[in-house]
């Protein structure tokens, strides 16, 4: 069998440009472009800087001739989390998910088999959340969503096990949609105010948290068709797994509550991306869930991503031909339920 097409899962976009949200919605919080010299611009939030971004964060030729030169044949394209905006009214958190999601579904549709997409709903509102999922499943064409380690709503922060999100969690199984959790907004930042530690360690511990989160909260039991992908690599989750199942052997009072079956159970029914940056690392990674749980995902094109998608995987010793295919496109093909026609190879 041929070398399954190459596909980048985890790639983040946004539009060139978009409404003033302060002004749409009448209130702040809401993330704003600035223009400024080369191609660049700032993202900022209530006149706050927080990222400067360059055109390959909104130009498909630019992301296109990128993928050509890391022999990426797709691109998978979410919004960046920032843009999630759970903390807003229901109502405004709906409407720009609409503008994003009409965008990615845009951009998908010109360039048809270079990219695919994720959409991006209303978390703090399910019903409005499983209406938007439906219309990007079902009218855009996109592949699922891309959701938050957590839901910061504005009647409170909710993890991935509050009874409240299950119905998204629900339709998605139910609509064959991937989930792709991405950490968000860490916790214990005011403990980290250097050495960008809410990335490096923050980030990682998002994510187990939710992975542990939707395990012992019982919803990867009681869905069990749900497809859920967790980003890098699921964060610290794999490398704790052994503490977290030793916890649910000991003190089941504590930690089996609610779900009564091994946390290691649930290894294989989980996808994970491949950004690791370490290739013992992904070796672990391949070792416990196997091949056909981990996906090539970059994070592209921001600074904590792989800068060569793909490079890793290619690179790392002991891996077999087979499992390196399902690593750079397979997995990701079943995750997605993209057939092997739709991909457009780059050569």
């Amino acid at each position: 069998m041929a070398p399954h097409p190459v596909i980048d899962l985890h790639t983040h976009i946004l539009p060139e440009r978009w409404p003033d949200l302060r002004e749409r919605y009448g209130y702040g919080g809401f993330v704003n472009l600035e223009p400024c010299a080369n191609c660049r611009a700032r993202m900022m939030i209530d006149g706050r800087f927080f990222r400067e971004i360059e055109a390959n964060c909104w130009d498909p030729e630019v992301r296109r001739r990128d993928c050509d030169a890391a022999r990426v044949d797709t691109q998978v394209l979410s919004t960046v989390p920032v843009m999630f905006s759970y903390w807003a009214k229901p109502e405004d958190g709906h409407d720009l998910s609409r503008l994003l999601n009409d965008h990615i579904a845009g951009v998908v549709r010109d360039f048809p088999g270079r990219f695919e997409g994720l959409g991006t709903v209303p978390m703090q509102d399910a019903d409005l959340a499983v209406r938007e999922l439906e219309r990007c499943v079902g009218e855009l064409g996109l592949r699922g969503i891309e959701i938050g380690s957590h839901v910061d709503a504005p009647d409170g922060i909710r993890n991935l096990d509050d009874a409240s999100l299950f119905p998204v969690f629900e339709a998605a199984a139910d609509l064959g949609a991937a989930v792709f959790v991405h950490p968000w907004d860490m916790m214990g930042r005011e403990r980290m105010p250097k050495y960008w530690l809410p990335w490096l360690v923050g980030m990682p511990a998002e994510t187990a948290l939710a992975i542990c989160a939707m395990i012992f909260g019982g919803v990867l039991e009681r869905l069990p068709n749900l497809k859920v992908c967790f980003a890098h690599g699921g964060g610290s989750f794999p490398f704790t797994i052994g503490r977290i199942q030793h916890g649910w052997r000991v003190r089941p009072d504590l930690c089996a509550v609610d779900n009564p079956h091994d946390p290691r159970s649930y290894l294989r029914r989980m996808y994970l991306d491949s950004l690791v940056h370490d290739e013992s690392a992904l070796r672990y990674l391949v070792d416990l869930f196997g091949a056909d749980r981990v996906a090539l995902g970059s994070d592209y094109p921001f600074p904590l991503g792989e800068h060569e998608p793909g490079a890793l995987i290619r690179a790392t010793k002991g891996l077999s031909q087979e499992q390196r295919s399902l690593l750079l496109g397979g997995t990701a093909m079943d995750f997605l339920g993209i057939e092997r026609q739709a991909v457009v190879r780059t050569g």
